[in-house]
């Protein structure tokens, strides 16, 4: 076999043939004769020596050597994965018996042009360093070599195959130390090697023909990565001639791969090395310019995904201003939601109390309420944005996903509807703090005005508005500023409509004084305080068990009856000791109360309720639960996949599902198309859940997403749907996806 054959067999062939008639056209020497003229030299253009860092051998105790090759400038070699073409350098050891020997760590590499063809590999010189174990049974005071036979590829425009018999000779003793003049080059090699890096977080995604690598920064860091770069370890996974483009979204990168052409089948996991641009490292020192790469690839995870963008028409992959103006308009939007409405109510009733009275104190009660809302928000956004940092997997409405927080807040809302009906009236409520006692008239009203502005906020959460959803996954992408102002932006939308019309005379002139038609209307307001405890109970009952919420009823039964002590031994002309006595069993009915509530909250978890649902129409409609691998495997087949993010006390998503979900047109427009149904409930803390809604740009639910079936973008959905966005939607599948053979 001539040297030009060994060369085509180490994937030179096309470089090799192009270069053969260019060469041959000009009269300059071919390939052919090059090597010819260098067959008397097994090391064309490059040397090896194999080198020690220490100067002794100790029984049993690792040695450093390092395989050095020198290059004429020039002339290179390979990395492990050679890239578009080229050969790894390797070592065939020849070691004394009981001897053993580790692979190489290989240096970070450099890409090679060639035309459009990129080669991983190195120049001038490089340091191959690798770990020889000797056996503990060696006598110091004899020696011992260490060799064996290193064979690589050295190239320019033409490749050339090299070998050398390489070896170091050593003494065996007791103890070693550095060899003069060594330390240097095994420190700079050492430099070179990736290394794990645990302040980025690292993900990787995969879409038709593309890997996506998602880079998380830690705090504070927002270096500029343009022309950073990832050195797959394997062959025939990503395409090393294509561009990697950068995208940065606040402390979010990603990095666009292209499959390698010659890849048999999708991998699993992206492998290999991660280098920063010349400068730049991922330590905060700077000194780490090669991150090692290990990660699984999620394939319902693609680059528009990452960066929330998606194909959503809310606006995802927003900038910050952008984001602001979808915040406010979301958080105004808001107050139409169905869970803000029971608070809403109470609002209401405030504004037609105060109608008549002085102005003054209408303003400062509305900027009171504003206040109570940015308050709350901001302490949501820091609760979210710490937990989070600290690792944990949660989004919009985290709290409600908590039993204790659902049982807590239904007992809320219970005593507020028995205090607007009548069943009661005590000045320490939370409604009624401030505007019942006897310092009303010193400018009562005003706490409570605040703790209305709180609690619209506390019960906002299991609701996203139109444009809200976008704004809040942006806002979890960016720096704590960026999405605390986000979240202020929100809640400036939320209280805008109220303090506008507290603060605003003509449009409290139009208010109607007060009368005794407001008692009427107080009552009336009680009833979707209860609506609201009902739905709590049914939320706690999806997280709980059925003896969770027996526990949780028998609380509201014992805050029931310390309302009704309450009220029945309520005139002042009664005893001192009768007061004290009838509070302290008030007292210890609503505390035994809370502490029932909160034992029922610990209770086992019901078990899942079946993923076959009913729609009105009678037919049987089967919803999976979510999985990553569901999805795959879905989208393998070809077939197009509906994902509903849902959780029980999401109230939009419960009209969604009741109004539009499962209407008759929906579901014969689901079956004519024969799209899967997959239901993502997010009830309860499921951080899979969670990576999956941060992978479409959102933090809380609803959240509707349609994949096609043929590889493309998926669609996100409004989060307030209607029949005809989702059969607009569906009437967009391709005709070979809605032809697809029904499973």
């Amino acid at each position: 076999m001539t040297s030009f054959q060994r060369s085509s067999g180490r994937r030179c062939p096309v470089l090799g043939v192009w270069l053969l008639v260019v060469l041959w056209g000009s009269g300059a020497a071919t390939p052919l004769q090059a090597q010819s003229q260098a067959s008397d030299d097994p090391s064309p253009h490059s040397e090896a020596t194999l080198v020690s860092e220490q100067d002794a051998i100790v029984p049993g105790e690792p040695l450093t050597v390092g395989l050095r090759l020198n290059m004429e400038e020039g002339w290179h070699s390979y990395w492990k994965n050679p890239g578009a073409s080229g050969e790894p350098t390797s070592i065939d050891w020849a070691l004394p018996e009981g001897y053993e020997t580790s692979g190489f760590q290989w240096p970070y590499p450099h890409q090679i042009e060639f035309g459009s063809l990129i080669s991983y590999g190195y120049s001038d010189e490089v340091l191959l360093i690798a770990a020889v174990t000797p056996p503990d049974t060696l006598t110091p005071g004899t020696t011992a070599t260490l060799g064996g036979r290193a064979e690589w590829l050295i190239c320019e425009e033409i490749c050339l195959p090299a070998h050398s018999d390489v070896a170091v000779t050593l003494p065996v003793a007791e103890e070693a130390s550095p060899k003069p003049g060594r330390a240097a080059a095994f420190e700079a090699a050492r430099a070179k090697h990736p290394k794990r890096v645990g302040d980025w977080s690292v993900g990787a995604g995969r879409s038709e023909g593309r890997y996506t690598l998602i880079l998380g920064a830690p705090d504070g860091a927002r270096p500029d990565l343009e022309g950073a770069y990832f050195f797959p370890a394997e062959k025939s996974v990503v395409d090393p001639g294509a561009p990697q483009p950068v995208t940065r979204n606040g402390d979010t990168y990603t990095i666009a791969l292209r499959q390698s052409e010659y890849a048999q089948a999708p991998a699993d996991r992206l492998r290999g090395v991660l280098v920063a641009p010349e400068g730049t490292g991922w330590d905060p020192d700077g000194r780490v310019r090669a991150m090692q790469v290990d990660v699984p690839v999620d394939s319902t995870l693609s680059a528009a995904d990452a960066m929330g963008a998606g194909a959503s028409s809310a606006g995802g992959g927003l900038s910050l201003p952008w984001a602001l103006a979808f915040a406010l308009v979301g958080g105004v939007l808001l107050n139409l939601m169905p869970c803000v409405f029971p608070v809403l109510s109470v609002k209401i009733l405030g504004f037609a109390e105060e109608a008549g009275g002085e102005a003054g104190a209408m303003r400062r009660h509305g900027l009171l309420f504003g206040a109570g809302v940015l308050g709350s928000m901001w302490i949501l956004a820091g609760g979210l944005l710490a937990l989070r940092a600290a690792g944990s997997q949660i989004g919009w409405g985290f709290q409600l996903q908590s039993p204790i927080f659902i049982a807590l807040m239904t007992m809320l809302f219970f005593g507020i509807g028995l205090n607007l009906i009548g069943a009661f009236e005590v000045g320490t409520t939370l409604m009624g703090w401030g505007g019942r006692m006897e310092a009303a008239a010193s400018g009562g009203g005003n706490l409570s005005a605040f703790l209305t502005g709180v609690l619209a906020t506390v019960v906002a959460t299991p609701c996203t508005a139109p444009f809200m959803g976008a704004a809040l996954g942006v806002a979890l992408t960016l720096s704590t500023v960026g999405a605390l102002l986000i979240f202020t932006a929100l809640g400036v939308g939320m209280a805008a409509p109220y303090v506008v019309l507290s603060t605003t005379p003509a449009l409290l002139d139009r208010l109607p004084d007060p009368g005794a038609w407001m008692e009427t209307l107080k009552q009336a307001f009680a009833f979707p305080m209860f609506a609201t405890a009902i739905w709590l109970v049914w939320v706690f009952g999806q997280q709980t068990s059925t003896g969770g919420v027996a526990f949780l009823l028998a609380g509201l039964l014992l805050l029931g009856v310390a309302a009704w002590i309450v009220n029945r031994w309520s005139a002042p002309q009664r005893s001192q000791t009768a007061t004290l006595v009838t509070r302290g069993l008030a007292g210890a009915a609503l505390v035994g109360g809370i502490a029932v509530a909160v034992i029922g909250a610990g209770s086992a978890p019901a078990e899942k309720a079946t993923a076959t649902t009913q729609d009105v129409s009678g037919t049987d409609t089967t919803w999976r639960s979510y999985a990553p691998e569901t999805i795959e495997s879905l989208r393998a087949e070809g077939r197009p996949v509906f994902v509903d993010f849902t959780a029980a006390w999401c109230l939009t998503c419960q009209v969604n599902k009741r109004r539009v979900l499962t209407a008759e047109s929906v579901q014969n427009a689901f079956d004519e198309k024969d799209v899967a149904l997959v239901r993502a409930d997010w009830t309860s803390r499921d951080p899979e859940i969670t990576r999956a809604l941060e992978s479409h740009g959102r933090s809380g639910v609803p959240v509707y997403v349609l994949y096609a079936g043929d590889g493309s973008e998926p669609e996100l959905l409004p989060e307030v749907l209607t029949e005809e966005a989702v059969l607009n939607a569906l009437d967009d599948l391709s005709s070979t996806v809605a032809t697809h053979e029904p499973h």
